[in-house]
Protein backbone atom coordinates (compact mmCIF):
# COMPACT_ATOMS: atom_id res chain seq x y z
CA UNK A 1 0.00 0.00 0.00
CA UNK A 2 2.82 2.59 0.44
CA UNK A 3 4.31 1.87 -2.61
CA UNK A 4 0.81 2.10 -3.79
CA UNK A 5 0.67 5.65 -2.98
CA UNK A 6 3.51 6.76 -4.19
CA UNK A 7 2.48 6.46 -7.74
CA UNK A 8 -0.69 8.46 -6.94
CA UNK A 9 -0.56 12.20 -8.85
CA UNK A 10 -1.58 13.81 -5.93
CA UNK A 11 -0.14 13.76 -2.14
CA UNK A 12 -1.20 10.56 0.39
CA UNK A 13 -2.41 12.53 2.89
CA UNK A 14 -5.39 14.72 1.27
CA UNK A 15 -6.01 18.26 2.38
CA UNK A 16 -8.51 17.83 5.05
CA UNK A 17 -9.71 21.52 4.81
CA UNK A 18 -10.04 21.63 0.80
CA UNK A 19 -8.61 24.82 0.44
CA UNK A 20 -5.53 25.90 -1.51
CA UNK A 21 -2.57 28.10 -0.13
CA UNK A 22 -3.16 32.10 -0.29
CA UNK A 23 -0.97 33.80 -3.09
CA UNK A 24 0.19 35.94 -0.25
CA UNK A 25 0.94 35.97 2.81
CA UNK A 26 1.87 38.94 5.57
CA UNK A 27 4.58 38.21 7.60
CA UNK A 28 4.04 39.97 11.29
CA UNK A 29 8.17 40.02 12.65
CA UNK A 30 8.00 40.03 16.23
CA UNK A 31 11.67 39.43 17.23
CA UNK A 32 12.57 42.60 18.77
CA UNK A 33 9.87 42.36 20.96
CA UNK A 34 8.16 38.96 21.82
CA UNK A 35 11.58 37.63 20.95
CA UNK A 36 13.91 39.68 23.13
CA UNK A 37 11.49 40.35 25.95
CA UNK A 38 12.49 36.96 27.81
CA UNK A 39 16.61 37.34 27.72
CA UNK A 40 17.80 37.57 31.35
CA UNK A 41 21.11 39.86 30.13
CA UNK A 42 20.15 43.44 28.93
CA UNK A 43 20.42 43.99 25.50
CA UNK A 44 21.64 47.25 24.71
CA UNK A 45 19.64 49.73 23.11
CA UNK A 46 21.62 50.30 19.70
CA UNK A 47 21.85 46.32 19.05
CA UNK A 48 17.82 46.15 19.25
CA UNK A 49 17.63 49.76 17.00
CA UNK A 50 20.34 47.89 14.36
CA UNK A 51 18.46 44.54 14.56
CA UNK A 52 15.09 46.58 13.62
CA UNK A 53 16.68 48.33 11.12
CA UNK A 54 18.13 45.29 9.97
CA UNK A 55 14.78 43.82 9.20
CA UNK A 56 13.72 47.05 7.79
CA UNK A 57 15.62 46.48 4.87
CA UNK A 58 14.22 42.63 4.14
CA UNK A 59 10.96 43.65 2.28
CA UNK A 60 9.10 42.95 6.00
CA UNK A 61 6.06 44.90 5.89
CA UNK A 62 5.35 44.92 9.62
CA UNK A 63 8.03 44.63 12.81
CA UNK A 64 6.74 44.90 15.90
CA UNK A 65 9.51 46.98 17.87
CA UNK A 66 9.40 47.08 21.48
CA UNK A 67 6.78 46.99 24.48
CA UNK A 68 5.60 49.79 26.85
CA UNK A 69 5.07 48.02 29.61
CA UNK A 70 6.52 48.44 33.25
CA UNK A 71 10.04 48.31 33.83
CA UNK A 72 9.39 46.57 37.20
CA UNK A 73 7.72 43.52 35.06
CA UNK A 74 9.95 43.76 32.07
CA UNK A 75 13.39 45.33 32.55
CA UNK A 76 14.39 43.99 29.02
CA UNK A 77 11.86 46.49 27.70
CA UNK A 78 12.44 49.30 29.59
CA UNK A 79 14.33 51.25 26.50
CA UNK A 80 11.34 51.29 24.76
CA UNK A 81 10.91 55.04 24.10
CA UNK A 82 14.67 55.13 22.89
CA UNK A 83 13.96 52.41 20.80
CA UNK A 84 10.78 53.26 18.97
CA UNK A 85 12.74 56.69 18.52
CA UNK A 86 16.45 55.71 17.48
CA UNK A 87 14.83 53.42 14.26
CA UNK A 88 15.35 54.49 11.04
CA UNK A 89 11.16 54.38 9.59
CA UNK A 90 10.84 52.55 6.32
CA UNK A 91 8.01 54.00 4.55
CA UNK A 92 6.51 50.95 3.99
CA UNK A 93 6.57 48.98 6.84
CA UNK A 94 4.78 49.31 10.21
CA UNK A 95 5.97 49.45 13.83
CA UNK A 96 3.47 48.25 16.35
CA UNK A 97 4.24 48.08 19.96
CA UNK A 98 2.26 46.48 22.73
CA UNK A 99 0.54 48.52 25.27
CA UNK A 100 -1.17 46.36 27.77
CA UNK A 101 -2.78 49.34 29.64
CA UNK A 102 -4.03 52.81 29.14
CA UNK A 103 -0.95 53.93 30.75
CA UNK A 104 1.23 52.09 28.22
CA UNK A 105 -0.66 53.53 25.00
CA UNK A 106 0.20 57.29 26.21
CA UNK A 107 3.65 56.44 26.81
CA UNK A 108 3.83 54.48 23.41
CA UNK A 109 1.78 57.66 21.63
CA UNK A 110 4.16 60.22 23.13
CA UNK A 111 6.98 58.21 21.88
CA UNK A 112 5.66 58.08 18.32
CA UNK A 113 3.79 55.09 18.05
CA UNK A 114 1.58 55.00 14.73
CA UNK A 115 -0.02 51.34 15.64
CA UNK A 116 -0.20 49.70 19.11
CA UNK A 117 -1.19 45.81 20.62
CA UNK A 118 -2.94 44.35 22.91
CA UNK A 119 -2.58 40.90 24.54
CA UNK A 120 -5.14 38.67 26.35
CA UNK A 121 -5.25 35.39 27.12
CA UNK A 122 -8.06 32.38 26.33
CA UNK A 123 -7.12 31.43 29.98
CA UNK A 124 -7.74 32.45 33.62
CA UNK A 125 -4.58 31.57 35.49
CA UNK A 126 -2.10 32.34 32.81
CA UNK A 127 -3.90 35.95 32.49
CA UNK A 128 -3.27 36.47 36.22
CA UNK A 129 0.35 35.17 35.67
CA UNK A 130 0.84 37.49 33.17
CA UNK A 131 -0.48 40.24 33.45
CA UNK A 132 -2.12 40.34 36.89
CA UNK A 133 -5.87 40.26 36.41
CA UNK A 134 -8.75 37.65 35.39
CA UNK A 135 -9.63 37.70 31.38
CA UNK A 136 -12.32 40.13 32.23
CA UNK A 137 -10.61 42.63 33.88
CA UNK A 138 -8.17 42.76 30.98
CA UNK A 139 -11.00 43.01 28.92
CA UNK A 140 -12.07 46.43 30.57
CA UNK A 141 -8.20 47.47 30.16
CA UNK A 142 -8.19 46.50 26.75
CA UNK A 143 -11.39 48.66 26.31
CA UNK A 144 -9.88 51.85 27.26
CA UNK A 145 -6.89 51.36 25.36
CA UNK A 146 -8.87 50.75 22.09
CA UNK A 147 -11.30 53.56 22.76
CA UNK A 148 -8.04 56.26 22.76
CA UNK A 149 -6.83 54.81 20.15
CA UNK A 150 -9.98 54.89 17.98
CA UNK A 151 -9.97 58.58 18.79
CA UNK A 152 -6.78 59.51 17.52
CA UNK A 153 -6.73 56.88 14.52
CA UNK A 154 -4.44 54.53 15.52
CA UNK A 155 -4.86 50.62 14.75
CA UNK A 156 -5.04 48.27 17.67
CA UNK A 157 -3.90 44.62 16.73
CA UNK A 158 -5.52 42.11 19.90
CA UNK A 159 -3.37 38.58 20.98
CA UNK A 160 -5.16 36.01 22.33
CA UNK A 161 -1.86 33.62 24.45
CA UNK A 162 -2.67 30.07 24.96
CA UNK A 163 -4.84 29.63 22.71
CA UNK A 164 -3.77 25.76 22.02
CA UNK A 165 -2.77 25.31 25.54
CA UNK A 166 -1.68 26.71 28.97
CA UNK A 167 1.28 26.16 31.09
CA UNK A 168 -0.85 26.04 34.60
CA UNK A 169 -4.51 25.03 32.87
CA UNK A 170 -3.68 22.03 30.19
CA UNK A 171 -6.08 21.63 27.71
CA UNK A 172 -7.87 24.87 26.56
CA UNK A 173 -10.92 24.45 24.94
CA UNK A 174 -11.34 26.02 21.53
CA UNK A 175 -14.67 28.06 22.54
CA UNK A 176 -12.80 29.95 25.11
CA UNK A 177 -10.85 31.13 22.80
CA UNK A 178 -13.26 32.19 20.36
CA UNK A 179 -15.18 33.81 23.15
CA UNK A 180 -12.23 35.96 23.77
CA UNK A 181 -10.82 36.53 20.01
CA UNK A 182 -14.95 37.66 19.24
CA UNK A 183 -14.57 40.09 22.50
CA UNK A 184 -11.45 41.81 20.66
CA UNK A 185 -12.27 41.71 17.60
CA UNK A 186 -16.08 43.58 18.54
CA UNK A 187 -14.15 45.92 20.69
CA UNK A 188 -12.50 47.36 17.79
CA UNK A 189 -9.42 44.98 16.88
CA UNK A 190 -8.40 45.46 13.44
CA UNK A 191 -7.01 41.45 13.67
CA UNK A 192 -6.74 38.62 15.96
CA UNK A 193 -3.69 36.94 16.10
CA UNK A 194 -3.50 33.52 18.07
CA UNK A 195 -0.81 32.25 19.57
CA UNK A 196 0.26 29.23 20.82
CA UNK A 197 2.33 30.09 23.44
CA UNK A 198 3.66 27.23 24.60
CA UNK A 199 4.03 24.97 21.45
CA UNK A 200 2.16 22.35 22.31
CA UNK A 201 -0.60 22.72 19.17
CA UNK A 202 -1.05 19.93 16.56
CA UNK A 203 -2.43 20.24 13.36
CA UNK A 204 -5.63 18.49 14.74
CA UNK A 205 -5.97 21.61 17.48
CA UNK A 206 -5.14 24.10 14.80
CA UNK A 207 -8.10 23.18 13.15
CA UNK A 208 -10.11 22.39 15.84
CA UNK A 209 -9.25 25.78 17.14
CA UNK A 210 -9.27 27.91 14.16
CA UNK A 211 -13.34 26.37 13.31
CA UNK A 212 -14.39 27.82 16.53
CA UNK A 213 -12.95 30.69 16.04
CA UNK A 214 -13.47 31.62 12.57
CA UNK A 215 -17.17 30.72 13.52
CA UNK A 216 -17.13 33.86 15.11
CA UNK A 217 -14.29 35.93 13.57
CA UNK A 218 -13.68 36.83 9.88
CA UNK A 219 -10.93 34.62 8.52
CA UNK A 220 -9.37 37.47 7.11
CA UNK A 221 -8.89 39.28 10.61
CA UNK A 222 -6.88 36.17 11.94
CA UNK A 223 -3.19 35.18 12.48
CA UNK A 224 -1.50 32.38 14.13
CA UNK A 225 1.43 32.75 16.52
CA UNK A 226 3.58 29.83 16.81
CA UNK A 227 5.97 28.42 19.29
CA UNK A 228 8.10 25.63 18.29
CA UNK A 229 8.71 23.53 21.45
CA UNK A 230 7.49 20.60 19.82
CA UNK A 231 8.67 21.07 16.59
CA UNK A 232 4.90 21.54 15.16
CA UNK A 233 4.97 25.20 14.53
CA UNK A 234 5.44 24.77 10.20
CA UNK A 235 2.74 22.14 10.26
CA UNK A 236 0.41 24.68 12.52
CA UNK A 237 0.56 27.32 10.25
CA UNK A 238 0.10 25.15 6.71
CA UNK A 239 -2.95 24.09 8.43
CA UNK A 240 -3.76 27.74 8.95
CA UNK A 241 -3.40 28.38 5.66
CA UNK A 242 -5.05 26.16 4.60
CA UNK A 243 -7.61 27.15 6.12
CA UNK A 244 -7.44 30.70 4.57
CA UNK A 245 -5.59 32.35 7.16
CA UNK A 246 -2.84 35.05 5.66
CA UNK A 247 -1.01 36.23 8.33
CA UNK A 248 1.98 34.74 10.26
CA UNK A 249 3.45 36.27 13.18
CA UNK A 250 7.49 34.53 13.38
CA UNK A 251 10.88 35.74 15.03
CA UNK A 252 14.50 36.44 13.56
CA UNK A 253 16.74 33.40 14.43
CA UNK A 254 13.31 31.73 16.34
CA UNK A 255 13.84 34.04 19.33
CA UNK A 256 11.86 34.21 22.07
CA UNK A 257 9.72 32.12 24.70
CA UNK A 258 7.52 32.86 27.41
CA UNK A 259 8.77 34.17 31.11
CA UNK A 260 5.62 33.05 32.47
CA UNK A 261 5.84 29.47 30.58
CA UNK A 262 8.60 27.53 31.76
CA UNK A 263 9.65 25.12 28.87
CA UNK A 264 8.53 27.16 26.32
CA UNK A 265 10.84 27.17 23.52
CA UNK A 266 11.23 30.33 20.98
CA UNK A 267 8.62 31.58 18.25
CA UNK A 268 8.72 29.75 15.00
CA UNK A 269 11.69 31.86 13.17
CA UNK A 270 11.24 33.51 10.27
CA UNK A 271 13.74 31.74 7.85
CA UNK A 272 12.06 28.65 8.29
CA UNK A 273 8.97 30.31 7.50
CA UNK A 274 9.75 32.05 4.41
CA UNK A 275 12.09 29.18 3.16
CA UNK A 276 8.55 27.00 3.46
CA UNK A 277 6.22 29.39 2.40
CA UNK A 278 8.32 30.50 -0.86
CA UNK A 279 8.99 26.39 -1.21
CA UNK A 280 5.14 26.73 -1.62
CA UNK A 281 4.98 29.32 -4.11
CA UNK A 282 3.72 31.86 -1.66
CA UNK A 283 4.77 35.18 -2.25
CA UNK A 284 5.94 37.46 0.98
CA UNK A 285 7.65 39.81 -0.95
CA UNK A 286 10.34 39.09 2.18
CA UNK A 287 14.35 39.15 0.78
CA UNK A 288 15.26 35.45 2.79
CA UNK A 289 18.99 35.92 2.41
CA UNK A 290 18.67 39.31 4.22
CA UNK A 291 16.77 37.89 6.88
CA UNK A 292 19.13 35.85 7.55
CA UNK A 293 21.97 38.30 8.13
CA UNK A 294 19.18 39.96 10.84
CA UNK A 295 19.71 36.63 12.07
CA UNK A 296 23.12 36.71 12.25
CA UNK A 297 23.85 39.56 13.73
CA UNK A 298 21.41 39.21 16.70
CA UNK A 299 22.53 35.31 17.40
CA UNK A 300 26.26 37.13 17.57
CA UNK A 301 25.06 40.50 19.47
CA UNK A 302 23.34 37.81 22.11
CA UNK A 303 26.01 34.97 21.77
CA UNK A 304 24.41 31.64 20.77
CA UNK A 305 23.16 29.67 18.13
CA UNK A 306 20.53 30.34 15.89
CA UNK A 307 17.05 28.51 16.63
CA UNK A 308 16.73 28.26 12.42
CA UNK A 309 16.68 25.21 11.00
CA UNK A 310 17.72 26.90 7.36
CA UNK A 311 20.43 29.03 9.14
CA UNK A 312 21.98 26.04 10.54
CA UNK A 313 21.43 24.13 7.37
CA UNK A 314 22.54 27.19 4.65
CA UNK A 315 25.80 27.56 2.31
CA UNK A 316 25.55 31.47 1.94
CA UNK A 317 24.19 31.21 -1.79
CA UNK A 318 20.05 31.51 -0.14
Amino acid sequence: PLLGCLELPSPCVPNITGHEYPEFVRIVEVGPRDGLQNEKEIVPTGVKIQLIDMLSGTGLPVIEATSFVSSKWVPQMADHTDVLRGIHREPHVRYPVLTPNLQGFHDAVAAGATEVAVFGSASETFSKKNINCSIDESMLRFEEVIKAAKERQIPVRGYVSCALGCPYEGHIEPSKVSEVAKRLYEMGCYEISLGDTIGVGTPGSMFKMLQSVMAEVPTNALAVHCHDTYGQALPNILIALQMGVCVVDSAVAGLGGCPYAQGSSGNVSTEDVLYMLHGVGVETGVNLAKVLEAGDFICEALGRQTNSRVARARGRTL
